[in-house]
């Protein structure tokens, strides 16, 4: 299968390998930024809650001033916090993201979670993360109650002001899906989910593209991102199972372009994370080979449902909330 370098969202066209930019750290993300535009990356993928649009905004800014690269070459993706859904708090976050990051409109704007939590003023802490207040007795994050039909409500409000071209969601699953697209004036462009071998999530890629929606894979290397959060074992890297090294030994690369291949030819974009010069080549270097028919199922048949970014695990044990999102 023959994979082009874009993915169609909405009525524009998204580089299907992106810069992922959570857990990049805010002292060098700028230079990472700069040095990804320069390895070919038009896709940038942020959001408020990494902490480090700022410095993704002086990168940014470098490159507009200092390279051939105009500001239609890119498309840079972000997301609205779980602080900010109701409906009088959404277009004040995407004007911080906005003024953060040195633009006068995003290419994608998403629901980062299905999960609203009380409103925290900006002036008090920015980003929010999860806990209500930090300095309680017992922190932990406050659930509010707004309906997604409120927040969707409005995102798209944002496109008819001209902030954001396209708006989606992150982490649904299929029953929030069906009920956002039967209230919906303005349909979500986009689906941003975990998915690699060991999550595979078939079903839900299929419902999305049924309902003509793109759809993004954060974490499409596994377990890397999530070993030094104690949320995955050693034993759970993807780079190293056989299935994925025999693949990789036949078309001469990486187990890491394998995976990466593997979910373009999936049809999904990909967002892996790296702040290392080769490694940012290696990542977008995966257009000119192909996975076999007999090699795309092997490794889909690794799906052991293994999620790694799981609220109703870390919200409990981090953030003194049970607050589960998946079945």
């Amino acid at each position: 299968m023959v994979v082009e370098d874009g993915i169609r969202v909405g009525s524009g066209v998204m580089p299907a390998v992106g810069l992922g930019l959570w857990k990049l750290p805010e002292q060098t993300v700028a230079s990472t930024v700069v040095d990804a535009v320069a390895a070919g990356y038009r896709h940038l993928d942020s959001a408020a809650d990494y902490g480090n649009e700022s410095a993704v905004g002086e990168g940014l800014r470098t490159v507009l001033q200092n390279t051939n690269v105009n500001r239609d070459d890119l498309w840079v993706t972000s997301k609205l916090w779980n602080t900010f859904h109701r409906p009088e708090h959404v277009r004040a976050a995407c004007e911080r993201s906005l003024r953060d990051l040195g633009l006068d409109c995003l290419d994608l704007y998403l629901i980062h979670f299905p999960i609203a939590l009380k409103y925290v003023d900006f002036q008090e802490r920015y980003p929010p993360e999860w806990l209500y207040d930090p300095e309680a007795a017992s922190p932990r994050m406050e659930p509010d109650l707004v309906p997604i039909a409120d927040t969707w409500g409005a995102m798209e409000g944002l496109v008819e002001a001209g902030l954001v071209k396209e708006i989606g969601v992150c982490n649904f699953n299929t029953g929030l899906l069906h009920d956002l697209i039967a209230s919906a004036r303005i349909k979500p462009a986009l689906l941003q989910i975990e998915s690699h071998p060991y999550l595979t999530q078939d079903r839900l890629i299929r419902l999305a593209h049924q309902y003509d929606m793109a759809v993004t894979a954060f974490s499409p290397l596994g377990s890397l991102s999530y070993l030094e959060l104690g949320m995955a074992g050693a034993q759970e890297c993807l780079l190293d199972d056989p299935v994925i090294c025999s693949a990789a030994q036949r078309v001469q690369r990486s187990p890491a372009q394998v995976l990466l291949r593997w979910g373009l030819q999936r049809g999904t974009a990909v967002i892996p994370k790296s702040s290392q010069r080769a490694r940012l080549q290696e990542n977008i270097d995966v257009f000119n080979f192909d996975l076999s028919d007999s090699e795309m199922a092997a490794i889909s048949a690794l799906n052991r449902n293994r999620r790694f970014n799981d609220p109703g695990h870390f919200c409990e044990q981090a953030f003194g909330g049970f607050h589960p999102i998946y079945d």
